[in-house]
């Protein structure tokens, strides 16, 4: 599977959500609504566990991504993620790296590769 990352730096190519979407598995997307619930204290129904990926504009997303300040930046910005932006690495993404430190690592693995 090709890598796909998201504005913030997460890999989509990971997701849960992302996963159940592409192989329609329902098993997965109850997994993940679990997961995600204890995760972020809060009810996450496996039916809105459906994602093409955070740089779909015309697919579905996971109802988070429709309020992403990270993702609405990159999409006004017409940037694929934050380390083709110009003001890499803004004060959007200072709670993504100490959540995901990873994500940080691979905006930066970008950023020096551009």
């Amino acid at each position: 599977m090709k890598e796909m990352i998201a504005c913030c730096g997460l890999a989509c190519h990971e997701c849960g959500a992302h996963l159940a979407t592409l192989n329609d598995d329902n098993e997965k997307r109850v997994e993940v609504a679990q997961e995600w619930s204890k995760l972020f204290q809060a009810e996450i129904a496996p039916e809105s566990i459906n994602c093409d990926g955070c740089g779909s504009t015309t697919g579905r997303l996971f109802s988070h991504c429709n309020v992403c300040e990270i993702r609405k930046c990159a999409i006004a910005k017409g940037v694929r993620n934050c380390a083709h932006c110009a003001e890499y690495a803004c004060s959007k993404l200072e709670w993504i790296f100490k959540v995901v430190p990873q994500a940080k690592q691979r905006l930066d693995g970008i950023k020096t590769a551009l």
